[in-house]
């Protein structure tokens, strides 16, 4: 009974943020509550697991999704997010474009959030998209929403990575590789891909792109952006980005070479490192936009990573019911693997867990969480990596960005795009990225 309980908590929690609109904090919880009392958990046990749950998953990723979120908005106030993207744009030139763009997404800005990514890439793929012909527009569009999410679900410190390494107790320093080299080979060939379908005639101008609303979206962002000569150069500007994962990956390195002690522990802990980036951004700022607008920027960056972590716990509360309810034993079984046929198995389970979770919430990281939690639990039993495991959920979570998602219509607008266009690009090169990261993830469980 416990499989069913489960099953109809989770599409209770599907059905309340789908059909009804209620917040997914509201229905994760009241899910939570129905899973608790329904398998036996009892009255006090659901609520001491709902609690629980909430601060365990605090005490793993609370620290480190506030200080992304926060250093996001404040390089996003000084302009740094803005010069990087231009840089690039002049360093490469616009025929390639689409792949520096994917891969810059992917691998450079996961530590932003993808609200912020969208909006800067936006106004780069309008403006670029004439010097690509008829289709610029639908392949910088397909890029850029590849390489968000491929950076998003894999690439550390992208805030679903964080989640699913969290919950299945993984070291974002053994994630860190390995992430990184899927997320990037996504990015790439989800572009290259994409490109080669539209050289058909999938893309409709006439019916696919609706720019009026999207540059009224575009100018109203470009209003609030710092002035041309008023941000940190370049190699500042990317300092709190790139500081905190030498220092992540320093920690991982010394890790696989034997070479361990508190000193190092000490600096490759992803929490520290991720307050050095805030630190970095923090004196950036108040260096060159003043202590008032980097107290706003603050504030912003604030009220954001408070409704990410308030729903990032209740997703853990879920997740620690699920554990208490006896479903971890059943997932157990479906999870055991003695063999090669069994462990292929085990990663498309993992893979089609968050798949479906998507496709019905709307929200990748949410989809992530909850899949992870699932799965997180019995992850010892099953005989593959645990990183391996964790890779394949995030490829899973990626799946079909739509109608659901809140993201999907800010993409629309600011994209320029009409609805059937916005399924056409972000839509499909999500599908398609999924798809491709599988790939890539049953690859590296035959050579990891």
């Amino acid at each position: 009974m416990v499989v069913l309980h489960t099953v109809v908590a989770i599409a209770l929690v599907i059905g309340l943020i789908i059909w009804l609109r209620v917040e997914p904090v509201i229905s994760l919880v009241l899910g939570s509550l129905y899973l608790g009392l329904a398998s036996g958990v009892g009255f006090a046990g659901t609520l001491t697991e709902i609690t629980g749950g909430f601060g365990e998953i605090m005490g793993k990723v609370g620290l480190l999704i506030g200080f992304g979120v926060v250093i996001g908005s404040l390089l996003h106030a000084t302009g740094a997010f803005g010069r990087m993207v231009q840089a690039l744009v002049s360093a490469v030139g616009a025929r390639r474009l689409p792949y520096a763009m994917a891969g810059a997404m992917s691998t450079i800005f996961p530590s932003i959030y993808v609200d912020v990514q969208v909006v800067l890439g936006a106004p780069v793929a309008r403006s670029a998209a004439p010097l690509l012909g008829r289709n610029g527009l639908p392949l910088l569009a397909g890029a850029i929403g590849t390489g968000i999410f491929s950076g998003y679900v894999f690439v550390v410190p992208g805030l679903a990575v964080i989640l699913i390494a969290g919950q299945m107790n993984v070291s974002l320093g053994a994630w860190l590789i390995g992430g990184l080299c899927i997320g990037l080979a996504t990015a790439l060939l989800t572009t290259l891909l994409f490109s080669l379908l539209l050289r058909t005639n999938y893309w409709k101008p006439e019916t696919d792109e609706d720019a009026s609303e999207a540059m009224l979206e575009t100018e109203a962002s470009d209003a609030q952006a710092p002035a041309s000569g008023e941000g940190p150069g370049l190699l500042l500007a990317s300092a709190p980005i790139v500081v905190p994962l030498l220092m992540i990956a320093f920690g991982a390195f010394a890790k696989l070479a034997g070479v361990s002690n508190e000193v190092i522990s000490f600096i490759g802990n992803a929490n520290l490192a991720l307050f050095v980036g805030l630190l970095g951004a923090y004196l950036m700022a108040r260096r060159w936009i003043g202590v008032e607008r980097t107290s706003e920027a603050l504030t912003d960056g604030f009220k954001t990573s408070g409704e990410i972590l308030l729903i990032t716990g209740v997703g853990g509360s879920l997740g620690a019911i699920i554990t208490a309810s006896g479903m971890g034993a059943e997932l157990g079984k479906l999870f055991s693997a003695d063999a090669g046929g069994p462990v292929l198995l085990s990663i498309v389970l993992a893979w089609f867990i968050a798949t479906v979770l998507h496709v019905a919430i709307g929200s990748v990281s949410v989809a992530a969480l909850t899949a992870a939690s699932i799965i997180g639990p019995v992850a010892s039993q099953i005989a593959v990596s645990p990183v391996i495991i964790g890779f394949a959920i995030a490829s899973g979570s990626l799946f079909a960005v739509q109608v659901n998602s809140n993201f999907f219509w800010m993409f629309k607008g600011l994209m320029g795009l009409s609805t059937k266009g916005a399924l056409k690009t972000l839509t499909m090169v999500t599908s398609m990225a999924s798809l491709a990261s599988l790939a890539l993830v049953l690859l590296a469980s035959v050579f990891g």
